[in-house]
């Protein structure tokens, strides 16, 4: 593999924990309170995408820019202040560069949420390139469009690409797209369909492990 492009939440950072929570409690009450609508639905999309659906498929009881401004409030304090990041992340990028492999984040999430991550977690020189949904002329996750863009954009083709994700959706893109995805299993995401990875692993050493074995 020439290049290995991480997600960030769930992934890079454990953001996912916090997420599935304030979506399931606070956010898709306050946005959809006719509906009982299932995280997963849109775990692995970007947020403005997820308003888009949202309306489409329920209805929505909140102005776009009301739901904008209550999940960038909710993002500030889960980057800032909750998540922690990947056990071993900053080894595993040590071994990856002398390897020799690019690396990129490739994530739904907007660029200013990922900064707050990179910035925090000394992860601003670690990256060849740093890719949200938002820079892609197309749809995002589960559309293969950001890990296509992520390819050409580091001129690796896909199947020279190992994708890392933990969404349903994100695994959806990845292998849409013709990489080979490694799925991180989280207790955050239970019970999703992983049969399409290439490979499932649960905690951070197998992560690592299985990135080292196919690069």
């Amino acid at each position: 593999m020439q290049a290995v492009l991480f997600d960030m939440d769930g992934v890079l950072v454990d953001s996912e924990d916090y997420w599935v929570e304030r979506e399931r409690e606070e956010l898709l009450p306050g946005v959809v309170p006719d509906h009982d609508v299932a995280v997963s639905e849109i775990t692995g999309m970007n947020y403005r995408e997820i308003y888009d659906y949202l309306e489409d498929e329920y209805g929505t009881a909140v102005t776009r820019e009301e739901f904008e401004r209550r999940f960038e409030a909710v993002a500030e304090g889960i980057y800032r202040e909750d998540v922690s990041l990947l056990e071993g992340a900053h080894d595993l990028l040590d071994h990856l560069e002398r390897q020799g492999v690019t690396c990129a984040i490739v994530s739904s999430s907007p660029h200013a949420w990922i900064d707050i991550v990179r910035e925090r977690f000394d992860l601003e020189e670690r990256f060849d390139a740093v890719i949200s949904a938002e820079d892609v002329d197309g749809p995002g996750k589960p559309a293969p469009d950001v890990f296509e863009y992520a390819g050409a954009s580091l001129g690796v083709a896909p199947e020279d690409c190992l994708v890392i994700e933990d969404s349903a959706h994100g695994i959806e893109a990845a292998t849409a797209a013709g990489t080979t995805c490694i799925a991180y299993a989280i207790d955050a995401h239970d019970g999703i369909d992983y049969s399409t990875a290439d490979v499932v692993v649960e905690e951070p050493a197998e992560l690592r492990r299985a990135v080292r074995e196919r690069v």
